[in-house]
């Protein structure tokens, strides 16, 4: 019986730093945070199509920075940790460095604006607004 270390898959330095690679990746991210959003939301922001979006997100989650879960109909992320120590400080380097810059901060306004609008857009009625998680 192989033991539970044997069946992890060794980290993927090239693969996590092609996912730091895109700017649509490094929004959502910047968008995600501390905070666990749906992809609706993403959808808003971005400005671009949902089908899109899934797709950086899933590249995302193969590298290991993001995970999902699933409630009814609607589909939430989240960053978590690298298992790798190094990989861990590379993604809270760049957490620190998208809070800083001026276009990732346009896009967190517009993200809480979507989110505390009294009137959502109808693509987004209903869904459950972004929350803060425990890391």
């Amino acid at each position: 019986m192989k033991s539970e270390k044997s069946r992890e898959k060794p980290f993927n330095m090239e693969l996590f730093f092609a996912a730091l690679a895109d700017n649509t990746r490094l929004r959502l991210l910047n968008l995600m945070d501390e905070t666990e959003v749906c992809v609706c939301f993403f959808v808003e922001v971005i400005g671009t199509n949902q089908p899109k979006i899934s797709r950086h997100l899933a590249y995302l989650r193969k590298a290991g920075i993001v995970a999902a879960r699933r409630d009814g109909i609607w589909a939430h992320y989240r960053i978590v940790a690298p298992k790798n120590e190094q990989a861990a400080k590379v993604l809270c380097d760049v957490q620190e460095w998208l809070k800083s810059d001026k276009v990732m901060q346009k896009d967190r306004k517009q993200l809480a604006n979507v989110c505390c609008a009294p009137q959502l857009p109808i693509s987004i009625q209903g869904a459950p607004r972004p929350k803060s998680i425990a890391i």
